[in-house]
């Protein structure tokens, strides 16, 4: 069913809006991708976060237009299927990574972080980058291991002595 003007206004609008507030954004070919598949990548991404949508590459395009992700421009072909990350920057990456190991049909075609174009190294950074909740059970796990550590240092010094 073609799209009128007004509903294709409406569209583009709505995802400006989300491009300008977003932390990051990752666009993808789901091209043979079956819809129970792409209904559940989308579940998970309103768990984590993530607002996706599959948008004509005209009105994508548009919509992308004076936002920090008007790199994307050039990246845009085909079945484009793009992912905004609006809590941690690295949440739409790191699902569309996942979602891409189990389905090889799925590749991912460019992302963008602070108005700057992501090599495929960098893709993968932002998608490992720990989220603040995982830092700081990292950061527990440091100070707690360290002063175990320098609990047995003392007990070893206090037994070397005797």
């Amino acid at each position: 069913m073609a799209l009128n003007l007004h509903e294709k206004k409406i569209i583009v609008s709505k995802i400006n809006q989300i491009s300008s507030t977003a932390l990051s954004a990752v666009i993808a070919d789901s091209q043979g991708i079956s819809v129970n598949k792409i209904n559940q990548l989308r579940k998970c991404g309103r768990e984590s976060g993530v607002k996706m949508s599959i948008v004509q590459n005209t009105l994508l395009k548009l919509a992308v237009k004076h936002t920090p992700f008007e790199c994307l421009k050039k990246k845009i072909k085909g079945s484009t299927f793009i992912a905004y990350s609006m809590q941690h920057p690295g949440s739409g990456a790191r699902l569309f990574k996942n979602f891409s190991i189990k389905n090889t049909q799925f590749k991912i075609t460019g992302a963008a972080f602070e108005g700057k174009l992501l090599s495929q190294f960098e893709i993968n950074q932002l998608a490992d980058m720990p989220t603040y909740k995982e830092a700081i059970i990292k950061l527990l796990l440091v100070l707690k291991i360290s002063s175990v550590g320098k609990l047995l240092y003392t007990l070893s010094a206090i037994k070397n002595k005797k």
